[in-house]
């Protein structure tokens, strides 16, 4: 871990040639002694910061992204008043013309409607959750449930560019992005930025601008493990390639590449080398990281049925503790299907089904291998559901509409107090009623447990000093330990 002190100054840059020179050894060397089993020295894979700005309190993150918008009323954020008016209008005082989709903007009736689902009381804390959550239930004092979240977007593409990258643009480096330029990587064989994406699930498409770099330097972008035998696309040899005419090859590359700095710097160039170098050690780092057949039977089951399916949400939680163990930097999960505009209630039971026991399974795990104090968990979508139907309301079928007004995010681990609920929304979960925190403020925190400063960690962009954060967000004091 680095050094800690006031102040954070760059990294010199030093060009890959010379510091080959200094070491004595190839880029192809340094990947070959590792794969061979012989010891040589690794060049240090740091960030641009060369120390945090202040002590931080996690050292890693795995953000459980719900995309599609989680429903909060019928999952953490209990309205007993909303039940007992159910199926009356939405008072114009409570909406006070704030705009709505095109989904629903254009009904001449706005009915609200109640959970379906019962609620209880859970742990010492007495957080609620309904009864689609079954096992978050047994870790509800881990959580630091967040009710009061808002966000500046009303549909899906602009609103989950916005909690990936700071910007309902695209073209913004991603948050795991900026976490890995500024710390850089902790395991030399791992990535410093991994993402897994739930196989097979429908829902609003997930691209990968959302884990890009932007205009930081390519190395900063996530690398995607996807299920099957091959976790990550081209990294093993093709047939009759052995490790030693790939260090050939890689020794050759690394030669051109030279020349082509000799003629003038390039840090892309730089990048290329740094990647290749990685990408051969993760040849032998990859397959055993992602081996889930090394776990005992009783962590298996802990995780559910489904952790033997590869590339399904309990797989992937398990895959993201294995890494977190691995210290890799940010791992961040995607999970597909929370946009339920219609047939709510079965819809979002399977939601809850699929993800319930893994990410509880996650906390429990983590706590249980000491993991869990410095690795901050962070689960929530890109903002929440209305609490009136959207269409012709029926008991046993609705839907609800895209809310950018209110929702729930939680935190868990890495420096959050735990068994708290921060924020609150109105009776009828309409609007914010105490402690409004932005989508900015999740990022500003999330840097902060970190060691980072949101507003110092910055990259000159087109005669502009960028940040994740843009010209907003503040850190969520009252939720840190």
């Amino acid at each position: 871990m680095a050094i800690h002190n006031s102040k954070c100054e760059p990294v010199q840059v030093k060009s890959r040639r010379r510091m080959l020179k200094q070491l004595g050894i190839g880029f192809g060397g340094i990947a070959t002694a590792g794969m061979l089993g012989r010891s040589a020295p690794v060049e240090a894979s740091g960030g641009i910061l060369s120390a945090t700005h202040h002590l931080p309190r996690a050292r890693r993150v795995i953000f459980l992204f719900q995309s599609g918008g989680p429903s909060q009323m019928d999952t953490f954020d209990y309205k007993p008043e909303l039940n007992a008016k159910h199926g009356t209008q939405l008072p114009a005082e409570v909406r006070m013309g704030q705009r709505l989709t095109a989904m629903s903007g254009n009904q001449t009736s706005l009915p609200l409607v109640g959970s379906p689902f019962k609620f209880q009381q859970h742990g010492e804390s007495g957080i609620w959750m309904s009864e689609l959550l079954p096992h978050m239930a047994k870790v509800a004092d881990e959580l630091c449930v967040i009710k009061s979240v808002h966000t500046d977007a009303i549909n899906h593409g602009p609103a989950v560019t916005l909690v990936q990258t700071g910007s309902q643009f695209p073209g913004r480096p991603s948050i795991g992005g900026w976490i890995s330029y500024g710390l850089g990587a902790e395991n030399e064989d791992l990535p410093p930025f991994v993402v897994m994406v739930t196989k097979d699930k429908g829902g609003q498409p997930l691209v990968s601008r959302l884990w890009g770099s932007g205009f930081l330097p390519s190395k900063n972008q996530g690398v995607r493990f996807r299920s099957g035998k091959d976790p990550i696309l081209y990294l093993g040899n093709p047939s009759g390639i052995d490790p030693q005419t790939r260090q050939r090859m890689l020794t050759a590359l690394r030669d051109l590449h030279e020349m082509q700095i000799e003629k003038g710097a390039n840090p892309e160039i730089e990048n290329k080398i740094s990647q290749y170098d990685l990408a051969f050690r993760m040849q032998s780092s990859v397959p055993e990281a992602t081996r889930i057949e090394d776990e005992p039977e009783h962590v298996l089951k802990k995780y559910g049925e489904d952790v033997r399916n590869p590339g399904s949400y309990a797989a992937n939680c398990l895959l993201a503790r294995r890494l977190a163990e691995r210290d890799v930097r940010f791992i961040q999960l995607y999970h597909q299907g929370w946009d339920q505009h219609g047939n709510l209630v079965k819809s979002l039971s399977r939601q809850c089904q699929e993800t319930d026991q893994p990410t509880a399974a996650l906390l429990s795990d983590l706590k249980e291998r000491g993991l869990l104090e410095d690795t901050l968990v962070v689960w929530g979508g890109e903002f929440g559901r209305t609490n009136y139907c959207q269409g012709k309301l029926r008991n046993d079928n609705f839907g609800r509409d895209h809310h950018p007004r209110c929702f729930t995010m939680w935190m868990a681990g890495g420096g959050v107090k735990g068994g708290i609920n921060y924020g609150k929304t109105g009776p009828l979960c309409y609007n914010i009623a105490e402690n409004p925190v932005h989508v900015f403020d999740i990022q500003a925190t999330l840097m902060h447990l970190l060691g980072i400063d949101h507003e110092r960690l910055t990259f000159k962009y087109q005669g502009r000093h960028f940040r994740l954060t843009d010209v907003g967000g503040k850190v969520v004091h009252p939720i840190l330990a």
